[in-house]
């Protein structure tokens, strides 16, 4: 196997150095660029192509990241948005044309280039060491990350971070406690006060978020509906026992996970049709809130639907 193609198996990039060493000169190295082989994606790191295009956004940030902590060694770890997606957490909404990293050798903060260095303190048990990168912890990654954006993108994260494990509602509270007299920090004091592991989704968290800002009622999450003998007929997203309302978010990509080898969409359609009529049935002809992403564009209209449904229902 091409020892470049193991590198990049293992770290998504390779160096210049590595390149040399593997008997490329420069002008290999810029031919390969010319004849679009390889992509320099930054200064003295290359990816293959093929594989930089089969890349999402989230997937070269991550390339990026691992890049830039090669080039600035052992002074830095990846923080914030960057720190987020070398965690893994969803990045909905946080924007990946820089990597962040906080400097651990007490030296200024500056935009050079592709990089964001941060000031801050960051005590030995916030480092960690992730896959061999270096990065802050995850609690802390989510807070600074949210701190620049909207609080929509906000409870977003914090849902994404406690849904995977990473931190737990308490922890980051306490985080939150922390830091909240930083700059920029103490505007999150409602979606980290909000975040719950429980929200399945990036669609389910913009739910919550609306309901908020519209002041509708809360809902309660995973809310698990079953028939007269105790089976599990389905799970909502949202319920609203007040009012007799289940809610369920739909995502672009629904019906085709829950398509299974030989079944056609329409079939999973109709199955989901069938298993709201019997979820509607147990909880004695509830109504459905079902919302698409399209429909966080119109929140009066949402607003509208849900008030209606609940005079109906309640």
């Amino acid at each position: 196997m091409d020892p470049l193609r193991m590198l990049t198996a293992e770290h998504g990039f390779f160096t210049r150095p590595d390149a040399l060493g593997c008997g490329l000169a420069d002008r290999d190295l810029t031919q390969l660029v010319r004849g679009r082989a390889l992509v320099r994606f930054r200064r003295g790191s290359y990816a293959f192509t093929d594989e930089w295009f089969a890349l999402d956004d989230v997937g070269r940030h991550l390339v990026r990241a691992r890049a830039v902590l090669r080039s600035l060694g052992p002074s830095v770890a990846l923080s914030h948005v960057s720190g987020v997606v070398r965690h893994g957490i969803d990045s909905w909404g946080l924007p990946l044309d820089r990597v962040h990293v906080t400097r651990l050798d007490g030296a200024a903060g500056r935009i050079e280039g592709d990089v964001v260095h941060h000031e801050g303190t960051a005590l030995g048990e916030d480092v960690l060491e992730v896959g061999g990168d270096r990065v802050l912890r995850a609690d802390r990654c989510a807070i600074e990350a949210a701190s620049r954006s909207s609080n929509e993108v906000a409870l977003c994260l914090f849902d994404a971070g406690a849904r995977t494990g990473l931190f737990d509602e308490e922890t980051l509270f306490a985080r939150f406690q922390a830091m909240e007299h930083w700059p920029f920090v103490r505007h999150l004091h409602v979606p980290v006060r909000m975040a719950d592991g429980r929200s399945g989704s990036v669609g389910e968290s913009r739910g919550r978020w609306l309901f908020h800002t519209l002041h509708l009622p809360c809902p309660e999450l995973q809310h698990e509906v079953r028939d007269h003998r105790g089976e599990l007929i389905g799970i909502a997203d949202w319920w609203w026992e007040e009012h007799n309302l289940l809610g369920e978010f739909d995502g672009a990509v629904k019906y085709g996970r829950l398509l299974k080898p030989g079944q056609e969409p329409g079939d999973v359609v109709f199955a989901e049709k069938r298993r709201e009529d019997r979820m509607r049935e147990a909880r004695d002809g509830a109504r459905i809130l079902r919302l698409v992403w399209s429909d966080y564009e119109e929140p009066a209209a949402v607003r509208g639907r849900m008030l209606r449904l609940m005079r109906r229902t309640g």
